[in-house]
């Protein structure tokens, strides 16, 4: 449905929602915005003329109501929803009930989503449009599915028919393993799409993934906006997104490009859309269609210079694409980099808590809705923000990311932008290097390195608290380093990153030291609070140190070239309390239990799932630590905090 409208109701939160918040301001447009009991306070609320609650933090109580939404919509005169991406925003239930309601959905028409938000649906209308599939199997039936399956050979990748971003997906090697994927897949669809069917098709390794972007208005015009490669993915969720594709011919990319433009063009699509493709050298194979705006559509609309909210609710009011074909020009290079909450170290766990200080680079664009005190949970996706840059070349634009992210500081909270960093940094991805299983076949790949740096500027902030000299900054009196009178060198033994150091800081003589290391230390300036510029043997360098809020008198976090790190002095009874704990099982984040495999008394074999704890709608399989008998501390539908105990299994004598 296509009509003029003056209000616009954002069913959506977080980095999204603020941006078609603004795009819908700059348009004229009155703006509505929705939140849950967890988002309380969210900076989405404010960016928005009125906000209406939707309810509790489940999303199934908040933001994926439609009859809250609509309500909201009704309570506040809202003519319009905009659904953004996640969520929603590809329920074909949704789009109809907007329609129904005589509001305009800013988005294809209820029946195309329902046609290609499927991905099994899809497949068959990329089939009639003449676009290359690969081979699959689909049903609702485990059985069915695993005697199908044997026809498509291994590997294979069973996914969820409906939804996206990585949810609901297993790649599967081993004909044994099938069925508890099945089980698995269709239990995460079921929980981020309400929907649990699911395909299976033939898994192609080191592939690329390529994405085209197109966008259609209901006069039949039908443009693409060029092609994006998205490739750097971990559990197929995208980490890195760049555009144009570095890789492909131009053959390839005119196979892609025109094909999603048929594609679209055959099923009547209006609006912004994206067809997502398989590359494997010259070969190009349909994957699906996301009806939405996608995460990535900002290194679209750096290189092409258009803005792609505007033209979506342009498209939405019945307005025809001011644009031809010709006339979209690809310029330079765009990419991207998603900050999660996350843990890389730890498989990329999602992560919890509060971010005490958060600063975002100002040479870069930036996408983000997360500000310094800000509680994160693990209610929603992991996703705090997204950086940005472009440049004339490829190399241009990846050195812009390294130094954007070098100036990105999230501390209190554990995210992946070091890692970011360094996997932009690296010759992988300078060289183009990256499929889209690479992360997944190289565990433990761009580790946190040693720093010295943060490990000078930790030691000299604890020192300080040592001798309760202005707790509340981390180097005592913003004078410079300059302190009252000469103190005497201090020795901390501190924790950090899995590592304990005895060191030596001589605040007198400017020195520390950690066994045979020595280093010479110094503040040249303090541009900011918390921020400084720190002298390491001569050499200078940024960080920034939060050695307050609530994380108590032995704890200091440290950010330096993107990398937050957490340093605390270790209570002398740990080593006590880890050996009491040997053979606990607890839960790595906030989450609910889904599932538990065992019974107390039970015997395990090291390895063996006991359980699976759910959280931002992602499973992570619980495992014993060593072989011996079991005792179950939980039940399938516990929510659980963090560290909190799950499972203990006790040593065979």
């Amino acid at each position: 449905m296509s009509a003029v409208f003056t209000s616009l109701l954002v069913a959506n939160r977080g980095e999204i929602a603020l941006r078609v918040l603004r795009a819908a301001r700059a348009a004229g447009l009155r703006t509505v915005a929705v939140y849950s009991d967890a988002d309380i306070g969210a900076p989405h609320l404010r960016a928005a003329d009125t906000a209406v609650r939707l309810g509790p933090a489940p999303a199934e109580d908040s933001y994926l109501s439609i009859p809250a939404l609509l309500d909201a919509a009704r309570r506040t005169g809202a003519e319009a929803v905009h659904p953004g991406y996640g969520f929603l925003s590809e329920s074909a239930a949704f789009a109809r009930a907007v329609e129904d309601s005589g509001l305009v959905w800013v988005g294809p028409p209820s029946g195309v989503v329902a046609r290609m938000g499927r991905k099994d649906e899809a497949r068959h209308l990329a089939v009639e449009a003449g676009v290359p599939v690969l081979p699959a199997v689909e049903g609702d039936d485990d059985a069915a599915l695993v005697a199908a399956t044997a026809d498509l050979g291994l590997p294979v990748l069973v996914k969820a028919a409906a939804g996206g971003g990585g949810k609901g997906m297993r790649i599967v090697r081993d004909a044994a393993a099938l069925p508890d994927a099945l089980a698995a897949a269709r239990r995460e669809a079921k929980a981020a799409f309400g929907d649990d069917t699911l395909l299976v098709e033939r898994y192609v390794e080191r592939g690329r993934h390529v994405e085209v972007q197109v966008l259609a208005d209901a006069h039949g015009t039908v443009l693409h906006l060029g092609e994006r490669d998205c490739s750097v993915q971990r559990r197929h969720q995208k980490v890195v997104e760049e555009a144009p594709a570095p890789t492909i011919s131009d053959a390839v990319r005119e196979r892609v490009t025109s094909g999603a433009v048929r594609l679209a063009r055959e099923v009547g699509y209006v609006g912004a859309g994206t067809v997502e493709f398989l590359v494997a050298g010259e070969e190009a194979y349909f994957l699906e269609m996301n009806t939405r705006l996608q995460v990535e559509h900002p290194v679209t609309e750096l290189i092409t210079g258009l803005d792609l909210v505007a033209l979506q609710l342009s498209v939405a009011q019945g307005v025809p694409l001011p644009l031809a074909q010709g006339d979209v020009v690809a310029r330079g290079h765009a990419i991207e980099a998603r900050v999660y909450a996350e843990d890389p170290a730890s498989g990329f766990l999602p992560q919890a808590g509060t971010a005490t200080t958060v600063r975002w680079p100002t040479r870069a664009r930036v996408d983000a809705a997360l500000e310094s005190g800000q509680e994160v949970t693990t209610w929603y996706d992991p996703l705090l923000g997204k950086i940005i840059t472009h440049g004339p070349t490829r190399e241009v634009a990846r050195r812009a990311m390294v130094a954007a992210l070098d100036d990105t500081d999230i501390l209190g909270l554990t995210t992946n932008t070091g890692f970011l960093r360094r996997l932009v940094a690296s010759d992988e991805f300078r060289d183009a290097a990256i499929d889209t299983a690479w992360l997944d076949r190289t565990p433990g790949a761009f580790p946190v390195p040693a720093d010295d740096a943060s490990l000078c500027a930790a030691a000299w902030a604890l020192a300080d608290r040592s001798r309760k000299v202005e707790p509340a900054h981390p180097f005592g009196a913003c004078d410079g380093w300059r302190l009252g009178g000469p103190p005497a060198p201090v020795l901390l033994e501190i924790e950090h990153d899995g590592v304990r150091d005895e060191v030596r800081v001589d605040r007198a003589a400017g020195r520390m030291s950690v066994g045979d290391r020595s280093w010479s230390v110094r503040a040249l300036a303090a541009p900011l609070v918390a921020s400084w510029l720190l002298e390491v043997d001569g050499v200078t360098h940024r960080v920034v140190i939060d050695a307050g809020g609530d994380m108590g008198a032995g704890a200091v976090w440290v950010a330096h070239e993107g990398q937050a790190r957490r340093f605390t002095v270790p209570d002398r009874r740990t080593d006590e309390r880890a050996i009491l704990s040997d053979g606990l099982v607890t839960a790595p984040m906030p989450g609910l239990v889904r599932d538990v495999r065992v019974r107390t008394g039970q015997h395990v074999e090291a390895g063996d799932v006991l359980g699976v704890l759910e959280a931002m709608k992602m499973e992570t399989a619980l495992t014993a630590p060593h072989t011996g008998a079991v005792e179950v501390r939980v039940r399938s539908g516990d929510q659980v905090t963090l560290g909190q105990m799950l499972f203990t299994v006790g040593e065979e004598p």
